[in-house]
């Protein structure tokens, strides 16, 4: 089959609808087996554009691409969520290393093309088609435009982050390097409750969860889950106060504006859960979350007032009651943190692939990948066999129930 692609500057002059049923097929055909991604879904990505926080003055500027037949060019059959950038800013799968390397080597690292959702270490497709016999030839037809748009650009590289393991699979196969690296995600095993979940860990663990969660909340704090038409814009003023003060502590210029949280309320609200702590009537602490169709997403987190373990209570304990409540099978709790593990969060794979045009520089990169995933998965097992926190784990003196 012919097909035809188009490179699109903003995500408005692609079809909503049209967007949608290629990255979130489910809303279209309930039983694909394709869970929601609220990430990938037009609201949130224009969201990033209309606000100016994912745009060419930030170093994001959108170079989306859509695919279609050349018999019916209105019909689109694909989208990539795709950015050319001149940092690499806001990516949690870092390079700049690579950078630093090809440009004493005298080459030019920058401009990039980079296929994600900004600001966003959260697992999820990238090569977006509607399910059905030719999602597969699609997906290939949309790989071949973002190697052809990468040439008409002369970049160096194309990134693709944080993507499903099989579409990395299948990207290795068209001749992306492969990257892989480990995030700390919760596991629904079929919990009832909080308490259920607490069964299944040592009894140590068991404690000192219970004391965290009882001192976090000792001093008069109380908390509340915010979504859907319930988010009004004094919810989006604490947590914006939040946002920036661990922005400015952590990396200098945090990335979305005000107007975001604003327009993500209005167009996505039932997909935005906000877990706030509040003290003496006011707001003093939050975290954002996105529901997806299986998983909760934990993203931003921020406080006014510093209280021992309120940031374990109000990212990781909260978001578990919620995912148990709704029947979610896993919570992404954002990037790093090994501290997580003692807290229920197990090691997990994380997936990236690269295109590398320079011949010998890709080379270079490939050995490096090489080492760099084995030494993941030596990583990842060493932490499932001998520090897991859920009982049966013999290295654990405290593992009896």
């Amino acid at each position: 089959m012919a097909y035809t692609l188009k490179a699109h500057p903003h995500i408005n002059e692609i079809d909503p609808a049209a967007w949608d049923t290629c990255a979130n097929p489910i809303l279209a055909e309930p039983d694909c087996g394709i869970p929601f991604d609220p990430f990938v879904s037009h609201a949130f990505l224009n969201a990033l554009e209309e606000s100016a926080s994912a745009v060419s003055e930030t170093g994001w500027a959108p170079y989306h691409i859509s695919l279609a037949t050349e018999e019916d060019e209105d019909t689109i059959l694909g989208v990539v969520p795709m950015y050319l950038k001149n940092h690499s800013q806001g990516e949690y799968v870092f390079d700049h290393s690579w950078a630093d390397a090809l440009e004493r080597a005298g080459g030019r690292y920058y401009p990039k093309l980079q296929v994600s959702v900004p600001f966003t270490p959260a697992t999820g497709r990238r090569l977006l088609t509607p399910s059905g016999g030719n999602a597969e030839e699609c997906q290939v037809a949309l790989l071949s435009g973002m190697t052809q748009v990468a040439e008409q650009l002369n970049v160096s590289s194309i990134h693709v982050t944080f993507a499903t393991e099989s579409q990395w699979q299948n990207m290795g196969q068209a001749g992306f390097l492969q990257r892989t690296h480990s995030q700390f995600h919760w596991q629904n095993g079929g919990y009832s409750n909080f308490d259920d979940f607490l069964a299944a860990l040592s009894r140590k663990k068991r404690k000192n969860i219970n004391r965290e969660r009882r001192d976090a909340l000792s001093r008069g704090i109380t908390i509340e889950w915010v979504t859907g038409n319930d988010l009004k814009e004094a919810h989006w003023d604490a947590f914006y106060e939040f946002y920036m003060d661990t922005g400015y502590r952590k990396w200098g210029r945090p990335y979305l504006t005000r107007e975001f949280f604003s327009r993500i309320g209005e167009t996505m609200p039932d997909d935005v859960l906000l877990i706030l702590a509040k003290r003496d009537g006011r707001y003093i602490a939050g975290a954002i979350n996105f529901i997806g169709g299986d998983c909760l997403f934990g993203r931003n987190w921020g406080c006014t007032e510093h209280h021992q373990f309120l940031h374990f209570e109000v990212c990781y304990y909260q978001a578990i009651d919620f995912a148990i409540e709704r029947g979610l099978s896993r919570v992404e709790a954002g990037a790093q943190g090994s501290h997580k593990l003692a807290r229920g969060y197990m090691p997990s794979h994380t997936y990236s692939a690269h295109l590398i045009v320079n011949p010998s520089f890709r080379d270079a990169v490939d050995r490096y990948l090489e080492d760099e995933r084995e030494h993941v998965d030596q990583e990842i097992d060493y932490i499932e066999e001998r520090h897991s926190p859920f009982r049966g784990d013999a290295t654990d003196p405290s593992s009896e129930p």
